[in-house]
């Protein structure tokens, strides 16, 4: 079998990548449980050196892993280079950090000494998404492959080509052959993979269905599992609000990456007296917008990764006007561009509401007080993040813990930073990736007892 990544620009094929046979994958599986016997004892420092190269590498290739990532799944090209350097800076951050993370913990107790010591489990399994083709790659990879683990990675099939790339990285830096491995292969043989003795760990981003199965199957095997599922996000924004700025960050918030993000803001949850001004600021933002060639500089919305997801999120604009919805812009596809589109008055019955929209879709909806803004943020499965604007710093701090996603920022959009725990509640998943959390997933917290 062959999968082909095709540009969903111009429908153009980007490259051509051969199924493993069962012959090479069980050969890739064994040399990642072969490898992992001497990669583990690898000094740490060592480890954190071939890091820092590997981060190096990103930067040096910048524009040729971007030009892959643009003509893959469509990002506009100035995003795509951000992607690398963040890339880049999570790699800089465990080198930088693992030796602190990883030390031993002690723990007194009537023992002449106890503590805990942070050992790596083995290979961990990577099944990731497309829309961020690096990032969510190495976001999982820097801690993992640090911490003395060795990693095997699941791409998504339409970015074939960043993940072969990505395999190549680790290469370019001098990471021993084995310690992460690209698998060309059909999601029928994730069980396959998961079975593996040398397999100890799966970490997923993608869907809840796809989670949810996966999930499924590493509990038959009695396998540890990270899930970084969907998300619905809110932005809330308060009366006291300083408009301007709320709506400059909200357009960031949901079109980044033409809207294609779990943690993208979906549904703008806008307390009646600032809701006309807000809307309309906002859409005037929109409007002016550059839709072209994703790989031209100042390109600012470029298409959907594939024709199915816009066909997806043209459904669910329909549908929500069918139920009363407004349009206030957009709201037409051509293929796999779906144009930047606001639907006012939007209620919860609605599939702009209640759906993960994954697109340049911004649901607009009233709330009369902040009670209820509260409570229309809690109202969905998800719980990724949400954002609240507001000039009461003190009076929104006191409130967090009326959301129970897994990050609430204040006048700012959610976003992940390797330095702070990335992770969601409810169906948008569970454990937690980045900073401390996020080496601490896969490792063997071991107690040590001496008497």
């Amino acid at each position: 079998m062959e999968f082909k990544s095709i540009n969903p620009y111009n429908g153009e094929q980007v490259g051509q990548y051969k199924t493993l046979s069962e012959v090479e994958l069980s050969e890739k599986l064994n040399k990642s449980k072969s490898t992992f016997k001497s990669w583990r004892k690898t000094p740490l420092v060592e480890r954190a050196g071939l890091m820092i190269k590997a981060g190096q590498v990103l930067r040096d290739n910048i524009e040729e892993y971007a030009k892959m990532i643009t003509l893959e799944m469509g990002k506009p090209i100035s995003e795509s280079r951000s992607e690398i350097n963040k890339c880049a800076w999570v790699c800089d951050y465990y080198a930088e950090n693992a030796s602190v993370f990883l030390q031993d913990e002690v723990i007194e107790t009537d023992a002449t000494k106890s503590f805990v010591r942070h050992e790596p489990i083995g290979a961990v399994l990577a099944i990731m998404p497309w829309n961020f083709p690096f990032w969510q790659v190495f976001r999982y990879a820097a801690p993992t492959l640090i911490a003395g683990n060795t990693g095997l990675l699941k791409h998504a099939s339409n970015v074939f080509g960043c993940a072969k790339q990505i395999e190549e990285v680790f290469t370019k830096a001098g990471f021993p052959e084995g310690v992460f491995q690209n698998l060309i292969v059909h999601h029928d043989v994730t069980e396959k993979i998961i079975a593996h003795d040398a397999v100890q760990a799966v970490t997923l981003t993608g869907s809840e269905a796809a989670g949810s199965a996966v999930a499924a199957i590493a509990g038959k095997y009695i396998k540890k599992t990270v899930l970084e599922l969907g998300g619905n996000n809110a932005f809330i924004v308060w009366e006291d609000a300083d408009i301007d700025k709320a709506v400059q960050t909200a357009v960031m918030a949901r079109m980044l990456n033409c809207g294609q993000s779990c943690i993208a803001a979906k549904r703008f949850i806008l307390l009646e007296g600032i809701y006309d001004e807000f809307v309309s600021k906002f859409t005037d933002a929109v409007s002016k917008m550059v839709p072209n060639d994703p790989l031209l500089e100042e390109t600012q919305v470029g298409p959907l990764a594939r024709l199915d997801l816009a066909d997806q999120l043209q459904s669910q604009v329909r549908k929500s006007i069918a139920q009363g919805a407004k349009l206030l812009l957009g709201g037409n596809q051509t293929g796999c561009y779906h144009a930047p589109t606001i639907l006012g008055d939007v209620t919860s019955d609605m599939p702009a509401f209640k759906e993960e929209t994954f697109g340049p879709l911004a649901a607009m909806i009233r709330a009369e007080n902040i009670a209820e803004a509260f409570r229309l943020s809690e109202d969905s499965k998800y719980g990724l993040g949400v954002t609240i604007c507001t000039t009461d710093i003190e009076k929104v701090l006191a409130m967090t813990s009326e959301i129970s996603d897994g990050a609430f920022f204040i006048n700012e959009l959610v976003k992940s930073d390797p330095r702070l725990p990335f992770g969601g509640t409810k169906y948008s998943g569970y454990g937690r990736e980045l900073a401390k959390d996020g080496i601490m997933e896969f490792v063997n917290r071991k107690t040590i007892y001496v008497k």
